[in-house]
């Protein structure tokens, strides 16, 4: 067997990694590259290392785009296998996928508009909803918990990863020339006592583990401080009359904002200001979350019980039409406007940016992990001026930056996952979803917890197992 790391490989996203067995050959995830526009583009419309005609099925780790948004493309260009998930993954990726190319659609006619007047090359669409509703034919769903032999000698369960509705550790039993070989891929670790979902479960002990290491060299704040943390900042931006502008991933983060903010009037930790949460993606998202109580914690459910609907409260206004995200640019503060993307690469937040990022009044809230050259990673920088659809803006509204709603495990959180695993049975630990610093610190902390041999793949390169 031999594992070919593509995507993913010393950065953050996109997912993406190549087994072949003596009888299949199959990805681990297939996600979108998200980075400097063009060169995202030019990666994520070619597969370099395989023909997807080639790849008899692919598993799934959770929705997120930068792990499941180019399965389209494949489909599109010849793969025609199964696809398995967790039936909250599926579920999420009914809605995430055909979001993902509405956006593309709705992105590359606004740039290229601006390229048409500059003469300019225009942009191509990765794939359109065609393509979207051909891969979601392709799903196959699987319960936590349950061994299905996917095909004769490879065995797959899925554990619970902890990150977003449905996430989940791949745990394989694959058996070659009368050998069984466990190997597990963490997908994204959640972190425990996060609200809603439940903490990420230990699996069996594998002898390879392809594991995230986004924050595998930093600690975040403690979790049990973020709402505290959110009343803070929620009623700085009332005492200033702010527009509190929030970036958040439509599944995920945005739910968690969402659940804070009520428990939070709720408490009368802070007043209760006007919420908004524009973005279509987000409203139907919540609605999943919704009919998948039985990923919940134990608190969320008790929360559940009391108070019929924990996404729901007085002033909170879920938003879909472009009319009323229009509305949004003169409505007074304070105020709350949560949209996507996280990382401001597409979608409406980068609407609301333009509006409102210039005047010192506002605070903008990053709350997630936004990658290398991506617009919140410049915002995070607190760079002097970024750029919105091809224009200069400066950089005059606060930025706050707070990690203790990140959905990634830390180096601490990381380290005690990996601790509880076999050291004695353990071949190799092969580090992914990573910039190389984070990796490199991981990597240390392994090693003084007794494993010995950690791999940090390059692009491109192919490990014999």
């Amino acid at each position: 067997m031999e594992i070919q790391f593509i995507g993913a490989a010393r950065t953050v996203t996109g997912s993406m990694h190549l087994i072949r067995t003596t009888n299949s050959t199959f990805l681990l995830d297939c996600g979108l590259y998200q980075g400097k526009r063009k060169e995202a583009f030019e990666i994520n419309r070619r597969f370099e290392y395989f023909e997807p005609a080639e790849i008899d099925f692919v598993i799934l780790s959770h929705a997120h785009i930068d792990h499941a948004g180019n399965i389209p493309t494949l489909v599109k260009n010849g793969f025609k296998g199964e696809i398995f998930s967790t039936f909250a993954t599926y579920d999420l990726c009914t809605i995430m996928l055909k979001d993902s190319a509405h956006v593309q659609e709705k992105d590359v006619e606004f740039v290229n508009k601006r390229r048409k007047k500059k003469k300019q090359n225009p942009f191509e669409l990765l794939y359109d909803q065609e393509d979207v509703i051909k891969a979601l034919s392709q799903f196959v769903g699987v319960n936590y918990h349950h061994q299905v032999e996917i095909r004769p000698g490879i065995k797959l369960t899925f554990y619970d990863a902890g990150h977003i509705l449905g996430s989940s550790i791949v745990f394989l039993s694959i058996k070659e020339n009368g050998t069984i070989t466990n190997l597990s891929f963490s997908g994204d670790l959640g972190r425990p006592n996060l609200p809603i979902l439940r903490d990420p479960e230990k699996i069996p002990n594998p002898e390879y583990f392809i594991c995230e290491s986004t924050y595998g060299g930093r600690d975040h704040d403690n979790p049990e401080n973020a709402e505290d943390n959110l009343a803070s900042v929620v009623s700085r931006g009332i005492e200033r009359k702010s527009k509190l502008i929030i970036p958040a991933f439509s599944v995920g983060r945005t739910q968690e904002i969402v659940y804070a903010l009520n428990r939070i009037f709720e408490s009368k930790k802070a007043e209760r200001i006007p919420v908004f949460v524009d973005s279509p993606l987000a409203v139907n998202a919540t609605e999943i979350f919704r009919q998948h109580p039985e990923c919940f914690d134990l608190e969320t459910s008790r929360f559940l019980i009391q108070n019929e609907d924990p996404f729901g409260f007085n002033k909170l206004k879920y938003i879909t039409s472009v009319e009323d995200s229009k509305k949004l640019n003169d409505a007074a503060g304070p105020c709350i406007i949560i949209s996507s993307s996280g990382m401001c690469e597409a979608g409406r937040i980068q609407h609301h940016l333009a509006n409102n990022i210039e005047n010192p009044a506002n605070i903008i809230l990053m709350v997630g992990y936004s990658a290398v050259n991506t617009l919140g990673r410049k915002i995070i920088d607190r760079q002097e001026t970024v750029n919105i659809f091809g224009d200069e803006y400066k950089l005059n509204a606060e930025v706050i930056t707070m990690d203790s709603f990140s959905a990634h495990a830390d180096r601490h959180e990381l380290l005690g996952y990996c601790s509880q695993l076999d050291k004695s049975r353990m071949q190799n630990i092969f580090l992914v979803h990573g910039e190389m610093d984070q990796q490199e610190l991981f990597k240390s902390g392994l090693h003084s917890l007794g494993f010995n041999d950690v791999t940090i793949p390059v692009p491109g390169e192919t490990i014999n197992i």
